[in-house]
């Protein structure tokens, strides 16, 4: 068991909402008081949770932005009556949380990160930014995709060594990998392999979240240059601890579930990928 892994999870608890606000139209930023999931959440976790409406049986699962001594954030999307309930939590209130849960990145090796989320998938990538900060023999470089509003720079600026981000008036991901690797000399050849870096530059691995066309669009662009990507990848999740089966997905390694085998997979397992490259 790798320390990216949770061994332990304690059992559904109430946690003390600290901040609620709106980022932008239909885009929260809640910030909760729970000291386990703030002492143990890695990068590309998630919680659980509840609402107070007994009829919604499943929870909703969001990504761990950030944490900050015993408090952890989340960033998420109003786009059901569940996200529209914790919309209108205020400081005081508490809401019952599980977690963290899942399989995160593992960032334990010395290399040039690059951080690429579309929409919401940001979050995880954030908490991400935040673990590699100080990293001696790591760097961070985040490229976010946004529709219009660019609403989460300013918390990944605070932790990442280079923050860049586009929205579709001028391009999308793709536009700032082209970019970022144009300014290290990256190019793809015939052969899909990656040509000599300058000495001295570690090997770059891409970890991205998000929308599954933007995903398998990255991990293509990425295999044409050598480049490993680890996704963390999105799926309607019942239970989020391997329970009801729903969340599948099919690896090299035969069907697993996202919320406990992920949700951070290597993209070179993840089958019907290889037809993105």
């Amino acid at each position: 068991m790798s320390e990216f892994t949770p061994t332990y999870v304690p059992s559904r608890r109430p946690a003390r909402v600290v901040e609620c606000q709106e980022l932008t139209d239909g885009v929260v930023r809640l910030a909760l008081r729970d000291s386990y999931i703030a002492r143990h959440a890695r990068p590309a976790q998630f919680v659980n949770l509840y609402t107070k409406n007994a009829q919604r049986l499943s929870p909703r699962p969001f990504g761990v932005c950030e944490v900050d001594g015993d408090v952890f954030s989340l960033i998420f999307a109003v786009v059901g009556k569940g996200t529209e309930e914790f919309r209108h939590l205020r400081p005081g209130d508490t809401v019952d949380v599980l977690g963290p849960l899942g399989r995160g990145y593992d960032l334990r090796e010395d290399a040039d990160y690059v951080l690429v989320g579309g929409g919401l998938g940001v979050p995880p990538l954030i908490r991400a930014a935040q673990e590699l900060h100080g990293h001696e023999n790591a760097t961070s470089t985040v490229l976010f995709g946004y529709r219009n509003v660019h609403f989460a720079d300013s918390y990944a600026s605070r932790w990442a060594d280079d923050v860049r981000s586009i929205d579709e008036s001028e391009g999308n991901v793709i536009t700032l990998l082209d970019r970022w690797a144009a300014e290290r000399g990256i190019t793809a050849d015939a052969a899909g392999s990656l040509r000599p870096v300058a000495d001295g530059t570690r090997r770059p691995v891409i970890l991205t979240c998000g929308p599954l066309g933007m995903m398998k669009a990255v991990s293509a662009w990425a295999a044409d240059r050598g480049i490993a990507v680890k996704a963390s990848l999105e799926a309607r999740m019942g239970c989020g601890f391997g329970t009801c089966v729903v969340c599948t997905v099919h690896t090299t390694r035969g069907i697993l579930k996202t919320c406990v085998d992920g949700p951070v997979f290597d993209t070179a397992e993840l089958e019907g990928w290889e037809a993105a490259r």
